[in-house]
């Protein structure tokens, strides 16, 4: 879970490879996952799809027990506001979502006033965001 993350567990990112376009998603959840690689798209068995992952550069170890590596892994519930704009999360959000805006390698990224459902700030609209409802009508 997000709030269980911490920079020194995701210091060994180099960077993070989205697979869809992150405009339009106000949250992303993110999860530590072991992992048998430090590069590649993992597999993913989660209900939902994966939104992104991170690639782990050659000074992140593996666990001496598994051999498996803990990489960051970006995804979403079918139940997810994206998918559901009125549903469960249409306001607030999961304790383990973030903004994926504010998300980078090595960055455990942060809830926003947009990732909790509220209107985006104004320093979000000066950086180009837009209101839900204004994107809602654009779908």
């Amino acid at each position: 879970m997000s709030s269980l993350i911490t920079e020194d567990e995701i210091s060994a990112e180099t960077e993070i490879v989205w697979l869809e376009d992150i405009t339009d998603l106000d949250y992303v959840r993110q999860s530590l996952d072991r992992l048998s690689t430090r590069t590649g798209k993992p597999a993913y068995t989660r209900p939902g799809r994966l939104v992104g992952y991170a690639i782990l550069g050659a000074s992140a170890k593996a666990s001496r027990s598994s051999g498996t590596f803990r990489r960051r892994v970006l995804w979403l519930l079918p139940h997810d506001r994206d998918t559901t704009p009125d549903g469960l999360y249409s306001t607030g959000a999961p304790v383990e979502a973030v903004d994926p805006r504010t998300i980078a390698a090595g960055v455990k990224g942060y809830k926003t006033e947009r990732s909790e459902g509220g209107p985006p700030s104004r320093a979000m609209l000066a950086m180009g965001a837009t209101p839900r409802e204004q994107r809602a009508s654009q779908r």
